[in-house]
């Protein structure tokens, strides 16, 4: 799907962050990498070992996972919890994370026909902003208004898109969202919003 294939009258898009403008695994991937090197400085543990480890863990059992089999396969690692969930929220990447293509020209098509762009995400506030910090946006960043669910009510409560059509004036017929999972889906519904599932993009 292109954005000429969506009904012209829609004058703003609400979009997720993780997995929807960008790959998730990409910011999570460095700050595994961050933290193998970590340990390899403070206790010697192979930090490509311990980076493979970590992205295979994530691959197979999810990124609730991660930290647990490190631990399990050294125990020396288990008391540098508290770094970890610190760096997942804090970390300064090497590299920029790079938006997909198709919704990078997405949002460029949006931006040219001046209609409005949202971000609504889930997730730490503080983690969310650090993210959107080291997108490499292309100039897109001052055409963005970001809303973080945490600060009103996660989604799929509505409360947060609610908010957002009484501060900007939009109407539900006005708006399309954009997400990739139930969650995402059930809020558009409790709104009364057009919803599609990225897969429709990439």
């Amino acid at each position: 799907m292109k954005y000429k294939d969506i009904d012209k009258r829609k004058i703003a898009f609400i979009l997720e962050l993780d997995n929807v403008l960008y790959p998730e695994k990409d910011y999570l991937y460095q700050a595994y990498y961050l933290f193998a090197n970590m340990l390899e400085y403070v206790d010697q543990l192979d930090a490509k070992e311990t980076t493979n480890l970590m992205t295979a863990t994530y691959m197979e059992y999810g990124a609730g996972e991660v930290f647990n089999k490190v631990a399990e396969k050294f125990p020396v690692a288990a008391k540098y919890r508290e770094n970890f969930d610190n760096l997942l929220i804090t970390a300064k990447l090497p590299l920029k994370l790079l938006l997909y293509q198709n919704m990078l020209s997405l949002l460029q098509e949006v931006v040219v026909d001046r209609k409005k762009l949202f971000i609504v995400t889930n997730g730490n506030v503080q983690q969310q902003m650090n993210k959107i910090k080291q997108v490499e946006w292309h100039g897109l960043e001052k055409y963005l208004i970001c809303y973080f669910a945490e600060e009103t009510a996660a989604k799929p409560e509505p409360d947060v898109v609610t908010l957002l059509m009484q501060e900007h004036n939009l109407q539900r017929r006005d708006i399309l969202m954009i997400g990739n999972s139930e969650t995402d889906s059930l809020c558009a519904e409790a709104v009364g919003l057009d919803y599609l599932g990225v897969d429709k993009f990439l």
